[in-house]
């Protein structure tokens, strides 16, 4: 009885009153107030409630709650009819791309199907075929046709960014000693930049480790950026917060090992605890530095002449181990931006015109994939081997079409022969 009464109050709950606990449940970092999927599944679930509601979609569009009756939508109002109708809303009334209609729809089922867990709903309504019928199909885009650098564009940009930083190192160490000081500092801030974008670079071209388990993510107090901690750079080894939501250990080939340990000796950070890739942002130091100092009982005045003695405020932040945060995701594409169009790097793609972070994780995986199989390939890149077989499906097909092509030649071969005698 008392169970009947239960499940009988949730059906008959508002669609949004279960959304905060979905949430949490689904989300990432303390309390579940973190992480990309909360931030875009928070969106479309609203948008869900509103178009429920009648206040999205057609001119025409009232809800789902019969006219005569004056309430929210609630559980009891869902059925697959308007899972079936919210398909028809992505795919038609918003007028979305094909990938991004079922994007959209996932966010919807996967809520469905934690409501049926939860007793909200009898019934995994948004899976049903009927109610999916009207999403579009796949549009075709393969794997494949996903950026992943090349051999001859990583060489093009690892070759720059390696050129740029020993140019910088090399005019900084070999300054006179009567340098004026500022202009050391200038030489030395100069140096640490070239020598930042070049470990980037080689981390993101050769150790196929995700941007998201290396920077820090706004959106995931967990992901703060890999500290100086994390590395190991005499075993090769480098600790990083995995997609599957733990700390494991990534490898780091002997070509990253040179940048890793130069970029190191230059920048002698204060602590274990500075991110190995800390912004060079003016504005986000000069305020860190300035609340810091004022924070230590310094007085602004102090504050302001010390500045006055840096041409940068990260270098003040290094003398002073006032510990910046790690560039961000979005940062790290900016960089690449930059680099690319230094380097002149010859890109065709018909989303990126610069090599994108996700691409030197592609490329790795290409290279891997053709060297070792699937199986060794998959355990670097941290994927399983079915889903490595499905990104990288299109080597195989061509592999296959190579044996077949050959298999054909031998065919004719022979019958040429045949005909002769």
């Amino acid at each position: 009885m008392t169970s009947e009464k239960t499940s009988g109050e949730r059906t008959g709950r508002s669609l949004a009153s279960s959304f905060e606990r979905y949430l949490q449940d689904k989300g990432k970092g303390r309390g579940g107030d973190g992480g990309n999927y909360r931030r875009n599944a928070a969106r479309e679930l609203e948008r869900f409630a509103e178009w429920a509601a009648g206040d999205r979609g057609r001119d025409d569009w009232t809800g789902i709650v019969p006219d005569d009756v004056d309430r929210e939508p609630t559980f009891e109002d869902l059925d697959e009819r308007v899972f079936r109708e919210y398909a028809r809303h992505l795919a038609g009334d918003r007028r979305l791309k094909q990938n991004t209609v079922q994007t959209y729809y996932r966010y919807i089922s996967a809520w469905c199907g934690w409501c049926v867990n939860e007793g909200y709903l009898e019934a995994h309504y948004a899976q049903r075929a009927s109610a999916m019928a009207p999403l579009p199909e796949d549009d075709g885009r393969k794997p494949g046709d996903q950026q992943a650098w090349t051999s001859e564009q990583r060489h093009t940009l690892t070759r720059h960014v390696d050129e740029r930083a020993r140019d910088a190192v090399e005019a900084y160490t070999t300054l006179p000693e009567d340098t004026d000081p500022l202009d050391k500092q200038r030489a030395r801030y100069a140096a640490l930049k070239a020598a930042r974008d070049r470990a980037l670079v080689f981390v993101l071209a050769y150790t196929a480790v995700r941007v998201g388990e290396l920077l820090r993510d706004p959106n995931d107090p967990r992901r703060r950026g890999v500290r100086w901690e994390d590395l190991s750079l005499e075993d090769g080894s480098m600790d990083v917060y995995r997609k599957k939501q733990q700390w494991d250990a990534a490898s780091l080939p002997d070509p990253v090992i040179s940048p890793l340990r130069s970029y190191r000796k230059l920048m002698e950070p204060p602590t274990e605890r500075w991110p190995v890739f800390p912004t060079f942002d003016q504005r986000t130091l000069a305020e860190l530095v300035q609340e810091e100092l004022a924070e230590r009982g310094e007085r602004p005045e102090a504050i302001a002449e010390r500045r006055e003695e840096y041409t940068r405020d990260l270098l003040l932040a290094l003398d002073e181990d006032i510990q910046p945060p790690s560039i961000t995701t979005d940062g790290a594409r900016s960089i690449l931006q930059r680099l690319s169009q230094e380097a002149e790097v010859d890109i065709d793609h018909p989303k990126h015109d610069y090599l994108a972070p996700h691409g030197g994780r592609r490329g790795m995986g290409e290279v891997l994939v053709r060297a070792f199989g699937y199986t060794v390939a998959a355990r670097y890149l941290d994927n399983s081997e079915e889903m490595v077989r499905e990104r990288y499906s299109h080597i195989e097909a061509g592999e296959l079409g190579d044996v077949a092509t050959e298999a054909l030649n031998e065919i004719d071969s022979q019958a040429e022969l045949s005909t002769d005698e």
